[in-house]
């Protein structure tokens, strides 16, 4: 079965980031590099990807594009990743790895495709 595990940031998330050291910052990634190897080595990743900051998002609605950000939005999509794995109980327990799920939000949802 597939699953989305959807990855959001907010406005604390995004100040802890910054207000980290680059030594810090290396080693979050590094943490991120190592999920995504131990889920290559399972088969359960198909894809992983951050995504940039609402400032640089466009939004259409009714046929009009808009500029980001939007104000009324506290908490934003930040990353995600598409998994191939056995059981739901199996896509949670990879979503917990995901450091933003103790201090932020991530969802995991079943993908069900278009027909």
């Amino acid at each position: 079965m597939k699953y989305v595990v959807l990855i959001y940031g907010n406005p604390e998330s995004r100040t802890a980031w910054e207000g980290m050291s680059d030594d810090q910052r290396a080693a979050g990634l590094a943490y991120y590099q190592q999920l995504n190897d131990d889920l290559d080595a399972s088969g359960e990743r198909i894809v992983s990807e951050r995504l940039a900051f609402p400032e640089l998002a466009k939004q259409i609605t009714g046929g009009m594009t808009t500029d980001g950000p939007f104000a009324e939005t506290k908490e934003f999509l930040a990353g995600f990743y598409l998994l191939d794995c056995e059981s739901e109980a199996r896509a949670l327990e990879i979503a917990r790895r995901i450091p933003e799920a103790s201090f932020g939000k991530v969802e995991v949802r079943p993908v069900l495709g278009l027909l």
